[in-house]
């Protein structure tokens, strides 16, 4: 019984996520949810108590997910190349590859999308969300040093404004990619960003 509470929970989340994604929580209502679900109100309240705490659910999930496609694409490309650069580069090249596989282009970036409707959202949420980009700064930000202690850089830079680059270039990227219809130009801005790190420590 607990698995079936739980698959319904997923479900929830699934549908509210494309739909969030699509046309912003503001637009993403209860009953559109639970019509597609097939579920009653009842319902939808017994795993969430209001819309708010959909809202952070969502949006833990999402920071899960993306940690761990950032642990498992680190994990492989330190196994394939321990140098902390080279190896930072084939996780790029992979991450890329990730994006450029997904059936329908990247689903979208929840991090931006709360970012723009900040109001609709309690405190606790915006919280999450700005931990969620510090969390990823800081991860980015740890492999970039590793790497300037091999390999110094070649211009003056804050290794945190390059680590925060890949964030706003992955956002940019999904921008762009729905806005033209153009699902290669994510992985492309980050192979792009591939070059410019590599030109950065390395050179051209």
């Amino acid at each position: 019984m607990q698995h079936a509470r739980t698959g319904k929970r997923e479900q929830i989340l699934d549908v509210a996520g494309l739909s969030v994604v699509e046309k912003g929580f503001a637009a993403t209502s209860i009953e559109e949810i639970i019509a597609e679900v097939g579920i009653t109100k009842s319902g939808f309240f017994y795993h969430f108590s209001d819309k708010n705490e959909l809202a952070k659910a969502l949006l833990q999930r999402y920071i899960d997910m993306e940690e761990a496609i950032f642990h498992d694409i680190e994990a492989r490309a330190y196994e394939l190349n321990e140098d902390p650069l080279h190896g930072f580069l084939i996780s790029l090249k992979l991450l890329a590859e990730l994006l450029e596989d997904l059936p329908n282009g990247h689903p979208g970036c929840l991090i931006a999308s709360y970012c723009y409707q900040s109001r609709l959202f309690s405190a606790d949420i915006r919280d999450l969300n700005a931990r969620a980009l510090m969390s990823w700064r800081a991860r980015f930000q740890q492999q970039l040093e590793r790497i300037a202690e091999t390999y110094p850089p070649r211009i003056e830079v804050d290794l945190a404004d390059v680590a925060d680059m890949l964030s706003a270039i992955a956002d940019g990227g999904i921008i762009l990619s729905r806005v033209l219809h153009d699902k290669t130009i994510l992985p492309r801005q980050v192979m792009l960003y591939r070059q410019f790190v590599k030109a950065l420590f390395v050179g051209t």
